[in-house]
Order: structure tokens, then sequence, then C-alpha cells
């Protein structure tokens, strides 16, 4: 194979120099207005341990982007053992001193001084892992047995465990993600079709079976039909935009997170920056995660190998992905998912993955315009 035309390093240094400053904005950006509301919420210890962690991730990221990203590549196999065992430990019944049940789930594990989300983990895990296999299939993505058939065993696997928790969206939005990488590396569009169509009767069957997904759902098709309880939140939500008008009514004198809008740090974030901010605030959010998505699918573009290509598409989607939900969710544009906003919204977990992430596309980044060792092209 012809070696790849390599440029100069310098020739995209600007691309990776601004990513790092649009995430670190979103990150900052993220605590000031998550602040306030758990200190209300959940107390200021809480308050605390995000600043923290928000310290501590932003360290995480500038660390991984220094680790040459193809060290992920002989990892994947490890990293994704270790999610299904972190998978598993909520849904077995002998680990309740580790894994409690919280507001009618059990999706955290509990290691002492810190709680990890599993899922969290599992969507990083899954997208390295994916990138690995697309780059070592190469065109058998194309074949749906040699190709889509070890995707979708271990995808499914991993989706099934995280919908045991119960966390249905979750368990959608990883799978998603596995697929865009199995798009991007070439897979045809008709296999995408047919398991969109099963994908879409196995996911009416799991809101149909479980009474709070079908209130959702209902709550969004007709809420003036819906009760109470089913459209309280999303209702809070836009109020909270209504109240913001275009300028806000003020950093920090928002009244929604005073007990009106349930999880105003987390869930609902981007509502509580759109009362407190207004339209513009709200806008400048959308344009930063769609300049970052912009900055991310460029780094993937132009990576040196496959796997960095399709590592850095799937850590972009990601994102994007995610915060695209989220933004709908606030405005009644999609059913209430429970989906955080990648680097502001409250939660270790949430947000120490997605700076791990971000680190790693750093790492992408960083190296183009280098030669890949001759067995990585």
């Amino acid at each position: 194979m012809t070696d790849p035309v390599i440029r100069h390093p310098g020739e995209y240094r600007w691309e990776t120099r601004l990513l790092a400053v649009v995430t670190a904005t979103l990150v900052v950006f993220g605590v000031a207005n998550s602040y306030a509301a758990v200190v209300l919420q959940e107390g200021p210890a809480n308050g605390i341990k995000q600043v923290a962690g928000a310290l501590g991730g932003l360290l995480v990221m500038t660390v991984l982007a220094r680790v040459d990203y193809r060290l992920w590549r002989r990892l994947a196999w490890p990293i994704l053992g270790v999610t299904l065992l972190l998978l598993l430990v909520p849904l077995l019944p002998f680990t309740r001193g580790i894994a409690p049940m919280l507001n009618g789930a059990r999706r955290w594990v509990d290691l002492g001084p810190v709680s990890i989300q599993p899922s969290e983990v599992a969507r990083l895990a899954v997208v390295i892992w994916c990138a690995m296999l697309a780059a070592k299939k190469g065109a058998q993505v194309r074949e749906f047995k040699k190709g889509m058939m070890p995707f979708l065993v271990v995808l499914g696997l991993v989706s099934l465990l995280i919908l045991l928790q119960p966390n249905m969206s979750m368990a959608v939005l990883t799978a998603l993600c596995g697929f865009l990488i199995l798009f991007s590396a070439g897979a045809k569009i008709g296999h995408f079709l047919l398991l969109g169509v099963a994908a879409i009767w196995f996911v009416w069957e799991r809101i149909e079976g479980v009474s709070y997904r079908a209130a959702r759902l209902a709550a969004f098709l007709d809420p003036a039909e819906a009760g109470e309880a089913a459209t309280f939140q999303v209702k809070q939500s836009l109020i909270g935009f209504g109240s913001g008008g275009l300028l806000g009514v003020g950093f920090g004198e928002g009244q929604q997170k005073l007990g009106y809008l349930p999880y105003a740090y987390n869930d609902f974030l981007f509502s509580t920056i759109g009362e407190e901010w207004g339209f513009l605030g709200v806008t400048l959010v959308a344009l930063l995660f769609a300049l970052f998505c912009w900055l991310g699918f460029r780094i993937a573009r132009t990576a040196p190998d496959p796997f960095g290509r399709y590592l850095a598409a799937g850590l972009t989607a990601l994102v994007g992905v995610t915060a695209v939900m989220h933004m709908c969710v606030s405005v009644a544009l999609i059913p209430t998912t429970g989906l955080s906003l990648p680097f502001m919204s409250y939660g270790l977990s949430s947000l120490g993955i997605a700076l791990a992430g971000a680190g790693i596309l750093l790492s992408v980044g960083h190296l183009r315009g280098k030669p890949a060792p001759r067995d990585d092209r």
C-alpha cells in the first residue's frame, strides 16, 4: 500500500488547541451553572465534589492527550471485558451492598471513595472496541456475517446489560454510537435499514411493557391528556426557558432550581441555562457543541490511520448525539430520557468519561501529520 502523504503537524495544531479551549469552556460554564443548583437541591458537599471532579477530569484529559491513541487499540478487548464485569455487578442479587437501588434502578457501583456508573464507562468502551474492530475488518464490514454480525453480538450484549438496570436511553445511545462507527467505516445502508426496523419494534415493546416509559411517551405525544405527574418536569423546563427571554434573568437568579424543576443540575441543566442566560446563552452553548463536533470530525477526516479515523468519529458522535438529545428533551422535542449534558451536567462519571474521551480525541489530533507505524496503516 502506498504511504499516505504526510503533512507537517503544525498545520493541524490550531484545531487541537481550539478543541481543548472549547472543551474547557464547556466544563467551566457547566460547573458554574450546575453548582448553585446542586448546592440547593443536594447540598454543598456535592457542589464541592463537582468542582474537584472537573479539575481532576481536566487533568486526566491533558494527560490522555499526550498518550499515543494507538495504545487503546491494543487495550480494546481488556477494556471491554472490564466494562462487561462492571455492567454485571448491579444485576447480581448479592451485590446490593455496593450497587444499591436508587430511584427504582441499580445503575451505580460504589467503590469506596468513588461511585461509578458502568453505563457511562460502556459508552467509551464501545467506541474504542468498535473502532478497533472496524479498522481490523476493513472492507469486510460491508458483509453481514463476517462484518456486521460480530458488532451486533457485542453491542447487543452491552445494550442488554444496560437495559436490565434499567436504563433504556443509555442502552439505545450506546448501540447508536457503535452503529455510527460502522456507518463511517462503510457498512451497507441496507443492513442499517433492516436493523432499524428491528430496533424500532424492540424499543416499542420495551416502552409498552414498562408503565413509566409508556407514560413518558404518552406525555410527549399528547401532553394535554397526560397526567400532571407525567408532564411536570417538561412543563417546568419550558417555564424556565420562557422566563429567560432573550438575555436571561441573571446568573444565579433562576427560580426553577429552587425545587420547581427536579434535576435542574443534571437532566435539565439546559433549561437552567436558558432561564439564567436566556436565548443568547443557550445559543452559545449549542454553538460550542457544534464547534466541538466540527473540529472532532475534521480530526477524524485527517487521522493518520483507520483506527484513528473511526475512534475520533465515534468520540465526536458520542458527545454530539448526547448533547442534542439532552437539548431536545429540555425543549420537549423528544420524550424525557434522563441523559446529561456532556462536560456540563452534574455527575462525576459522565464528566470524567466525557473528558477522558476528549483527551483521546486530542491525542488523535496531536498525532496527525506524523506517520503511523506500518502495521497500523
